[in-house]
């Protein structure tokens, strides 16, 4: 989203940026991660799980690690932890 103006400082202030897991064989596709996700980072795999479900997969690198998916999942099968911090970059 882009903003029509911005912090004096936002030059300075690091964004956070998150790695998703997913821990394919514990999904049963119930897809709340994937309609929940603010930045619509995950999307249904075409492929199975030992279930015969079809797990998320990543889509896009704009995970801003808010832990939220992990929340939302029943089957605790999704996680993310942080990366590496993009000096510079602004939201």
């Amino acid at each position: 989203m882009k903003y029509w103006r911005l912090p004096l400082d936002a030059e300075g202030i690091p964004v956070v940026r998150g790695i998703v897991h997913i821990i394919n064989d514990r999904c049963k596709g119930c897809g709340y991660c994937i309609e929940f996700c603010p930045r619509e980072v995950l999307a249904f795999s075409k492929e199975f799980n030992k279930k015969g479900y079809h797990p998320p997969m990543v889509v896009s690198d704009g995970c801003l690690n808010c832990h939220y998916c992990e929340q939302l999942c029943p089957e605790f099968a999704i996680y993310s932890e942080e990366a590496e911090p993009a000096a510079g970059k602004v939201l």
